[in-house]
């Protein structure tokens, strides 16, 4: 095999997030950069010679590019077998699937999730491991540690290769196999889900589905599962075509970035339920009329309807969300007897808890939800699981809801995103709480008092493995809840999420969304971050 050794220089800005590593476009197309992360994957990860690995992209600009790069670097380190969805494409979820059903040693993701695509958009590589989840921290960090030494990294020429021809094709060195992205992954639901009883409920009089794929990697994977194989009508999903910017959509499932779908589910028109997922089709939001369903609410619902759902009937062997996912779904777990987990944000911190079989259900608070089905969130999924609830109680999203607020309470939530463009200021404001934790309690605000405020550490209780600094958690006498943890997701400047949690009991009035009924706590943990003194900005960049 020829392989050549390429000399290079260190990057100082490849340490992965919570999700791989993101950037801008511009800077993954210099020269080196992206073979030097590759690389240092392949160094950090093992050894992958004589193995076979996933690949797959969610289809963004430089998508196709990327993926030839990353065949020469496995191909010079030895991969005997890369296996790839045809047209270069594989939703995270699916990848997750073909990872463990295929034996694969891990997989590499071609994907910036929820980011903006297109030439001055974000790209992003990720590797999972070989139980088909995100690299654990401790490998993170040695991928980074390994790109600020690299000198050189290894590529074999592989000759020009056709993604959209299925089967397997000699790559020099390697093998590359094409195979179709969603059929091993629309069997899989088959399996978990009650597609008769779903199929029932589609052709029911007058019951209307709008699933927005956003132009995003998912269209595939919903009009061959809702249309085709469930009996939507042809149209129930919309923005069904992978573009290379999205087709200028921002690929986020969320009430502003898809304010189009909460328009028309608040509308004279509305349908029954209606749904998107993000650019590699790990996220879902579920809208029903005149309804966001908030990520807290929709883990407890599934939470404390999983016995209706075939792959879920055996019962709930414990559940998990991340931190600052509001603490509906304890309650929940509480009820039904099994254990509730609570782990930073980050899916990785997941998937030990699945693999040890400690957990059936996850989630986290930016529209993430799955299960032991898979180890990555997955959209269309969550969006099943709706509508198998939907049909075999004969209740709408809505009610499903207000039913469960009605039983549990009601935990209003909401986000303030604040962009702070200088990311030293953004750590001044966190180290700031942090050096007052230990002063806040009796303190008063939003018209109730601090009880206790920490900063989250984690331990893991699968391998004892402890994690710090997870972000900061402010706890009120009324059982509201501040949460501050700065973003892993952005790729310029920073983002301080703030995290609003107001709890309702269940003979409380309920009326209201999130924003509104959390409005008073907004402003309140602005002022005791001192968000305006410490970084100069004044008002969040979002609000979700």
């Amino acid at each position: 095999m020829d392989v050549r050794r390429i000399p290079t220089e260190p990057f100082d800005d490849q340490r992965p997030g919570t999700a791989g590593l993101r950037r801008k476009v511009r800077r993954f197309r210099q020269p080196h950069y992206l073979e030097n992360f590759l690389q240092a994957v392949f160094d950090a990860a093992g050894d992958f010679r004589g193995q076979v690995l996933v690949a797959g992209g969610d289809g963004r600009f430089w998508n196709a590019e990327a993926l030839a790069v990353l065949f020469r670097v496995a191909a010079g380190n030895g991969v005997r077998r890369m296996i790839v969805g045809r047209g270069g494409m594989l939703s995270t979820p699916a990848a997750s699937h073909l990872i463990r059903t295929r034996g694969a040693a891990g997989g590499f993701l071609l994907t910036a999730s929820h980011n903006p695509g297109g030439p001055d958009g974000d790209f992003g590589v990720k590797f999972d491991t070989a139980n088909g989840g995100q690299a654990p921290e401790s490998l993170t960090d040695a991928v980074w540690r390994r790109t600020l030494e690299l000198r050189e990294y290894r590529v074999a020429e592989v000759g020009r290769l056709d993604l959209d021809r299925p089967g397997v094709q000699q790559a020099g060195p390697m093998e590359v196999e094409i195979v179709d992205p969603v059929a091993d992954y629309a069997a899989l639901m088959e399996r978990l889900f009650d597609f008769d009883r779903i199929r029932s409920l589609l052709a029911s009089p007058g019951f209307r589905l709008r699933f927005d794929a956003l132009n995003a990697v998912t269209g595939p994977y919903a009009v061959e599962i809702l249309e085709r194989r469930l009996g939507a009508p042809p149209g129930s999903v919309v923005n069904a075509v992978p573009l290379p910017d999205f087709g200028g959509l921002h690929p986020d499932p969320n009430p502003v970035d898809a304010a189009h779908l909460v328009d028309w589910m608040n509308g004279p028109d509305a349908g029954d339920l209606a749904a998107a997922s993000d650019g590699d089709g790990d996220r879902n939001m579920i809208v029903g009329r005149g309804m966001v369903v908030s990520p807290g609410d929709s883990l407890a619902v599934l939470a404390e309807h999983a016995g209706k759902v075939p792959g879920y009937a055996a019962g709930l062997a414990g559940v998990a969300r991340s931190m600052p996912t509001t603490r509906a779904v304890d309650r929940v777990a509480a009820d039904l007897g099994i254990p509730c987990y609570e782990t930073p944000t980050g899916w990785r911190y997941f998937c030990n808890l699945l693999d040890a079989g400690l957990i059936d259900l996850c989630g986290e608070e930016s529209f993430g939800t799955s299960s032991s089905h898979a180890r990555e969130k997955d959209g269309l999924w969550a969006v099943l699981f709706w509508l198998n609830l939907v049909a075999a109680t004969g209740r709408p999203v809505t009610r499903l809801v207000e039913d469960h607020w009605r039983r549990f309470g009601r935990h209003a939530f909401c986000r303030h995103d604040w962009f702070i463009p200088d990311g030293e200021a953004a750590a001044r404001v966190m180290a700031g709480l942090e050096e007052r934790l230990a002063t806040l309690a009796g303190q008063e605000i939003a018209g109730t008092r601090v009880t206790t405020a920490d900063s989250f550490t984690y331990l893991d209780p699968v391998d004892g493995s402890a994690s710090a600094g997870q972000g900061i958690r402010v706890f009120l006498e009324d059982g509201a809840r501040l949460v501050y943890r700065l973003s892993g997701t952005g790729t310029e400047g920073a983002t301080l999420r703030i995290y609003l949690e107001r709890y309702l009991a269940p003979d409380a009035s309920h009326a209201g969304d999130g924003p509104a009924l959390t409005a008073s706590l907004g402003h309140a943990a602005a002022e005791l971050a001192r968000i305006g003194e410490l970084a100069g900005v004044h008002e969040p960049a979002g609000v979700i």
